[in-house]
């Protein structure tokens, strides 16, 4: 093993060490306030599932744009060009911001599941004790849906701005009636995969709504 090899092995794990570290006084932080794990966690779904609402409008935002342009009959080609750009650009920031949400669930979910595995072990009653290993097992379950539908819908995201870059790129250093009479023959795959993500998200959203519900329920018992 070279030693830049395990320098950067060495750096990735204390990366990693400090980054979880930083997690677990953030939410001790947080509960010395009162806020719980599970209220984080609820309030992060939430603000993934309003994120993927917003992408979701986003994507067909970008394809309507994209469909003008196909259908251009005579204008000033330059100012097509910006707002096809300022779409795809906009649609990259939501995706990235998407990503984001996603990661921060699966953060405070970690940290969620782990403390509540550990409570089960501190019961002395053996019926309540099985009780709440019930609860942690739907709710992971419910979660194990949730997390898979979001990764799934994000996964359609890279192939559909792929598309939108190479037509932003091509317009850019072919703003004339013929370049944009070429990208015509892609409409219908861009049509296709924007159709694609928009549905898988609305998959996501709808597990959301359903993982906050599962958890509003585990707290009122």
């Amino acid at each position: 093993m070279s030693f830049s090899f395990f320098s950067r092995f060495t750096a990735t794990i204390l990366m990693t060490l400090t980054l979880t570290a930083c997690s677990s006084l953030y939410y001790s932080g947080l509960e010395k306030m009162g806020i719980p794990k599970r209220d984080i966690m609820v309030y992060r779904v939430e603000k993934a599932r309003d994120t993927q609402e917003e992408a979701k409008d986003q994507f067909k935002s970008a394809l309507a744009q994209f469909t003008k342009l196909t259908n251009f009959q005579g204008g000033d080609l330059e100012e097509i060009y910006n707002r096809l750009n300022s779409e795809y650009e906009a649609s990259v920031d939501k995706a990235e911001e998407v990503r984001k949400r996603i990661d921060d669930i699966e953060d405070v979910s970690e940290a969620l599941f782990e403390e509540w595995q550990e409570e089960i072990g501190q019961y002395s009653s053996a019926s309540l004790k099985a009780g709440s290993e019930r609860k942690l097992a739907s709710t992971r379950r419910q979660y194990k849906q949730l997390i898979e539908a979001m990764n799934r819908a994000y996964e359609k995201i890279p192939p559909v701005l792929a598309v939108f870059k190479d037509q932003v790129l091509y317009l850019k250093h072919n703003l004339n009636a013929q370049a944009i009479a070429s990208l015509k023959g892609e409409l219908k795959t861009v049509e296709s995969d924007v159709s694609a993500l928009v549905a898988a998200m609305e998959k996501s959203i709808d597990e959301a709504n359903a993982f906050i519900k599962t958890i509003e329920t585990v707290k009122s018992r």
